[in-house]
């Protein structure tokens, strides 16, 4: 049995934003950005996948451990990957997380320009999608086997697969932060129409949690 097509642990700032205008590489998140991942960066999760110790546990820690179990496969945008734009340059960029990315698995970047798989330390190996999120899905089908596939964002990706259909189900921290302008998750979709409904709904330490599941 295939496993889930998933969004998890997404941060959206409260007025909807995924990242603000002028993202680049000291800001990956753009301007005005920087409380939308605030719930993460605490937690115990997230410090065991940088090396560290410590972290606070909670609700927002467990939405962010579950988020990482299970899974098989993920899909990211190229911005999700690097701060570069167009072809592809030999400049020795290998992603935002160093040699040891926190992925662990094969790990697909959508891209209109090819190149060959890099594999990195601790088993992730990222894999470069010129053709799109249905073949990008297919691919990572082939890779995940009964696991989750994790559609880890950016903003623009996940609105895309939730456009087809193909998110089961999909996690997101709501912030209390205003980014202004920028990576609009939600503006312009009809989510009900698309056949997605609010789950559950749960307040975290820093943030509020929803679970949004397709009918």
């Amino acid at each position: 049995m295939a496993g889930k097509v998933r969004v998890s642990a997404f941060g959206v700032s409260a007025d909807g934003f995924g990242a603000g205008l002028n993202q680049r590489l000291d800001r990956p998140f753009g301007d005005n950005s920087d409380g939308i991942m605030a719930w993460f960066l605490p937690t115990r999760t997230f410090r065991s996948q940088i090396g560290q110790d410590g972290g606070e546990t909670g609700v927002d820690d467990d939405f962010a451990r579950r988020s990482m179990q299970g899974v098989g496969c993920w899909i990211l945008g190229r911005n999700m990957f690097a701060a570069s734009r167009g072809p592809w340059t030999d400049d020795g960029w290998k992603g935002w997380w160093g040699e040891t990315p926190p992925y662990h698995c094969p790990t697909i970047i959508l891209t209109h320009h090819p190149r060959e798989p890099i594999e990195m330390q601790g088993g992730t190996t990222f894999h470069f999608e010129t053709a799109g999120i249905e073949r990008a899905l297919e691919r990572a089908r082939s890779f995940a086997g009964d696991k989750d596939i994790r559609i880890g964002g950016g903003a623009q990706t996940v609105r895309q697969f939730l456009e087809a259909g193909l998110i089961d189900e999909m996690h997101v921290a709501v912030a209390p932060t205003l980014v202004g302008s920028g990576s609009s998750l939600w503006g312009g979709l009809d989510l009900p129409g698309l056949g997605y409904r609010v789950s559950d709904s749960v307040q975290g330490e820093r943030a509020q949690h929803l679970v949004i599941t397709r009918a």
